[in-house]
């Protein structure tokens, strides 16, 4: 960062200006990107990432001579950020109440989420049939026409850690095809090692015609975000600066350099120490210790996500799944017993779950200490609230 600040030579991106620095790190990214991918838009945050692209998305149906195809689908549990557009795709609705939200040409498909919404003796795969069959119905319901994409994380971060079920992404990806309707994979959480792949949708054969990552783009040194595009989408983009002039979207810090250093240097830690290998293995061992450690315990139902991100779902009973009542706050009073127990944890209230993101550079041994402080704490409420 000071070595980027003392060369400091910058100047706003708008009008086909750029620097050095993000030329330098839109080459690296798209090395490591996603199939398909072609192009990079720098922001400063997740939300503003998913904003860009959502100003593209309607954009390019202009271009295309289809004014009609705007509405963007998003799910419900989803986060894609809380800006006026981004909080409408959030599908939590603490983001909407009393905001006037979600804003038009937003909508919501049903969550991924197995645990809760399965029905009694249904498969994952027939759940995810049947949410591949309830998109489509909307789909068909709004006009496909009127449809211009699809809107998901790998991962459902803060709406409670949810992994895909089986064959999810398969099922919703042929109904996106069949119906020409885009796909935006928000990797803002999953991207840059945190699943132990470089990106979620190398994990679960994801097919992004778009595609937003932050957070660990520099580790939170830097406010950094980075948005990609297919090369179908940048041409189509060109063909609108014939048609309608310079394209007239951008942010005064859009590929800030010195934000780029950081990124860069980010990504050679990463390599360097081989943090996406280590969020695998340890973060497989991650999980296998916390669903060892309360596989017996009736409060706790389920241990969900995958490398180095995981939460562990509270229940009253887990034989027939009774939930605490709300009035009790479950998961809050555990977050507050693990931080005087020197442990950050994340509660998920509304969903009644202790959220955990290790550092990618955590041990075994950190590991353990986790779930030690974790198991201490949550049991010493436990024995206050049951």
């Amino acid at each position: 960062m000071q070595k980027a600040a003392l060369e400091l030579g910058y100047y706003h991106t708008f009008s086909g200006m750029s620097n050095v620095g993000q030329i330098e790190l839109a080459e690296r990214l798209l090395e490591k990107a996603p199939d398909g991918m072609s192009k990079v838009f720098f922001g400063s945050g997740g939300s503003d990432g998913n904003d860009s692209l959502i100003k593209i998305v309607w954009y390019i149906n202009n271009i295309r001579n289809r004014p009609q195809k705007k509405k963007i689908i998003s799910r419900w549990q989803a986060y894609h950020g809380t800006s006026v557009a981004t909080a409408s795709l959030t599908g939590l609705p603490s983001f909407h109440t009393a905001f006037d939200l979600p804003m038009n040409n937003i909508l919501h498909t049903e969550s991924p989420d197995f645990f809760r919404y399965g029905l009694e003796g249904e498969t994952e795969l027939a759940f995810s049939s049947r949410r591949a069959q309830q998109l489509e119905q909307m789909i068909l319901a709004e006009g496909a026409d009127t449809v211009a994409a699809f809107i998901a994380e790998p991962v459902l971060g803060a709406g409670g850690v949810v992994t895909p079920p089986e064959g999810y992404f398969a099922a919703i990806q042929k109904v996106l095809k069949r119906y020409d309707i885009l796909f935006i994979v928000d990797e803002v959480v999953c991207g840059y090692g945190r699943l132990g792949t470089w990106f979620g949708s190398e994990m679960y054969d994801l097919k992004p015609d778009m595609m937003t990552t932050a957070k660990a783009l520099t580790s939170g040194y830097f406010p950094y975000s980075a948005s990609f595009v297919s090369e179908e989408i940048w041409e189509l983009i060109k063909e609108g600066s014939v048609k309608y002039g310079n394209f007239a979207h951008g942010y005064t810090y859009a590929g800030h350099p010195i934000g780029a250093a950081v990124a860069m240097a980010n990504l050679d830690i990463i390599e360097k120490e081989h943090l996406v290998d280590n969020a695998a293995t340890v973060g497989a061992y991650f999980h296998e210790q916390l669903n060892k450690r309360f596989a017996d315990d009736g409060f706790v139902a389920q241990v969900r996500g995958k490398g180095m991100i995981a939460a562990v779902q509270l229940v009253k009973d887990k034989t027939n799944n009774t939930f605490f009542d709300k009035e009790i706050k479950i998961s809050a009073k555990v977050a507050h017993k693990c931080y005087e127990n020197g442990l950050i944890s994340r509660p998920l209230p509304s969903l009644d779950s202790m959220a955990f993101s290790p550092p990618l550079i955590c041990t075994t041994d950190d590991i353990d200490n986790i779930v030690n402080v974790f198991d201490a704490s949550v049991r010493s409420v436990m024995t206050e609230v049951l």
